[in-house]
């Protein structure tokens, strides 16, 4: 699992971390402790969680702020605060839980456990990816991405629209924040299934994709058995 803590008290954001390495143990992936809202999210711009513990007040701003603004990747939120009277707000936002300072270890049990109860009932999924744009952040949907190439440390997204947006992530981790439909034909290419219309053997043992909108992508030769069962199979 990996984690996000945003709280502003050192004490109590390393409390929630020794707290919950108690309780997962090695289920734990990473955790990352941030103090301000505008930390958090450029964090959650190149990474990717399963869980933000978010305090209501960091550093003078409100921490629904950062659940306003919160962007690509599908995440649970678990608010901890001391202002027991923003409960019911909470509940407004994707929260699963609501956790009164202070705490002790087994309160936070109690929110590990409804988790695991929420996991077995949902299936979220990414929607979004993010690009932050100057001081803006912009959210391009997933079904809207027909493509990405890798462009060094970078990615290419090109869209339904034929626009063309570049990504600060390259290909390895930016593959992390998509879902299933999403496929590797190549070192430099991933592609959204849905927009697949064929895939075509050249002379040589050259592989190339064909796209429903024309565009026609190299395919590694070691993929090629699996696109082509993919292809058949749908």
């Amino acid at each position: 699992m990996r984690i996000l803590i945003a709280e502003d008290e050192p004490v109590i954001a390393q409390r929630i971390e020794r707290l919950t390495k108690e309780i997962l143990g090695d289920r734990i992936i990473s955790i990352k402790k941030c103090g301000t809202t505008e930390e958090c999210l450029s964090y959650l711009m190149v990474h990717q969680i399963n869980l933000l513990f978010l305090d209501l007040n960091l550093k003078g701003k409100d921490g629904f702020d950062l659940l306003e603004e919160k962007t690509a990747g599908s995440f649970y939120t678990v608010i901890i605060s001391a202002y027991s009277n923003r409960a019911i707000k909470a509940f407004n936002y994707p929260v699963i839980d609501f956790i009164e300072k202070p705490f002790d270890k087994s309160r936070l049990e109690k929110t590990f456990e409804r988790l695991k109860n929420f996991e077995s009932k949902h299936n979220f999924t990414t929607n979004f990816i993010s690009l932050k744009k100057e001081s803006e952040i912009k959210l391009i949907p997933i079904d809207e991405i027909v493509y990405l190439k890798g462009a060094g440390v970078y990615s290419e997204l090109f869209l339904a629209s034929d626009k063309k947006e570049l990504h600060p992530q390259n290909l390895e981790k930016i593959d992390l924040l998509l879902p299933a439909s999403f496929v590797r034909i190549h070192k430099s290419y991933i592609v959204n299934f849905q927009f697949v219309e064929s895939i075509t053997l050249h002379g040589g043992s050259k592989y190339s994709m064909i796209l429903k909108n024309g565009v026609e992508l190299p395919v590694s030769r070691s993929k090629y058995q699996e696109l082509k069962k993919m292809l058949t199979d749908r």
